[in-house]
């Protein structure tokens, strides 16, 4: 098996790229991730071109952009590790679903890019899928959580979950109230 090493970027193609996901970012705060590409690139202040150059795809822009936040939650779900197990399972789940509610239609496009093989996305939504596996399993063996459903089903829940949060306008304490009452199921206790 032969690995490629991806070239750096040269200084003004790294300020043209982060430029773009910068203003990917805040166009998708304010209009969603449906918003059209061509105003991302007028925000960035680049072309299409080199947009396009840099992103051939709207997944493409929508998993860089995703890629910080992801980091974000993953490095802090370390915190996570010291809490009994069932807390762990419930704080991680509110987090989750708190993070995927920022953007309005995040939720149909991971829907969307999870069966797709070739979507960008997919990898982004599989590191929170692996992370999400991490708490289930210990909370089924230190905790009360059932085997009823799997690290998917719950990541696919919480995806859900995020998409009513966003919509009914939850603020964060009612956001992991409706994550604990979805998510009952998933504990014996």
């Amino acid at each position: 098996m032969t690995s490629t090493t991806a070239k750096p970027l040269r200084a003004d193609a790294r300020r043209n790229r982060d430029a773009i996901t910068a203003a990917a970012r805040q166009v998708f705060e304010t209009d969603g991730i449906l918003a059209p590409i061509d105003g991302i690139a007028t925000a960035a202040g680049v072309g299409n071109a080199t947009l396009y150059r840099n992103f051939p795809t709207r997944d493409d822009l929508l998993a860089a952009v995703m890629d910080d936040s992801v980091h974000a939650v993953l490095d802090e779900s370390r915190e996570l590790e010291s809490l009994p197990a069932d807390d762990a399972l419930h704080e991680w789940m509110a987090r989750v679903t708190w993070q995927l509610r920022i953007w309005q239609n995040l939720p149909t496009c991971i829907a969307s890019a999870i069966g797709d093989d070739e979507s960008p996305v997919q990898d982004v939504c599989a590191r929170l899928t692996a992370r999400t596996d991490v708490f289930l399993q210990r909370a089924r063996t230190q905790g009360s959580a059932t085997d009823t459903a799997s690290a998917e089903d719950v990541f696919e829940l919480l995806t859900t979950l995020s998409w009513g949060v966003d919509r009914f306008g939850d603020d964060q304490e009612q956001a992991r109230r409706r994550v604990r009452l979805a998510t009952a199921g998933l504990f014996s206790r």
